[in-house]
């Protein structure tokens, strides 16, 4: 059972990937949004810059999973840097580009919970917890690349 406490911090860790879809949706949500508190919190721009944000955390989380493990320690350090050296080099050039390369980190990310899974690094929890952040932010970025 996911403890309570991750379950619903993780879903509220969805809400600014669901404004950004919000106000993709919505005209009136943008523009109350970007006379309030400006452009970097409509539309694309809020799921890109939030999604880099998200995507380098998560290397740290598993930083700190790869410190708990003895076994193969290089290859865990090895693999936490990835999200964040993914986000630093292939998030930008632009809406599309910087979404997909986010989308594509995501999905990745999903694979290195595996394995680190796997290796016994991560609590029994932590893959029912992943895939559901891991499809609402995949699905808020999808849409972005379609709406926007």
């Amino acid at each position: 059972m996911i403890p309570r406490p991750a379950l619903w911090l993780g879903l509220a860790g969805l809400l600014p990937f669901l404004w950004g879809v919000g106000t993709l949706l919505s005209p009136a949500l943008a523009e109350v949004t970007l006379r309030s508190i400006g452009p970097r919190f409509v539309g694309p721009y809020v799921l890109i810059a939030y999604g880099t944000v998200i995507l380098c955390f998560m290397s740290g989380v598993l930083w700190g999973f790869a410190a708990r493990g003895e076994a193969g320690r290089w290859r865990g350090y090895a693999l936490s840097v990835l999200p964040a050296l993914w986000a630093f080099f292939f998030v930008g050039g632009g809406a599309v580009q910087a979404l997909w390369a986010l989308l594509t980190g995501f999905v990745v990310l999903l694979v290195m919970d595996m394995q680190f899974g796997q290796w016994g690094l991560t609590p029994r929890w932590w893959m029912r917890l992943r895939l559901i952040l891991t499809a609402g932010v995949v699905a808020c970025l999808a849409l972005g690349l379609v709406l926007g």
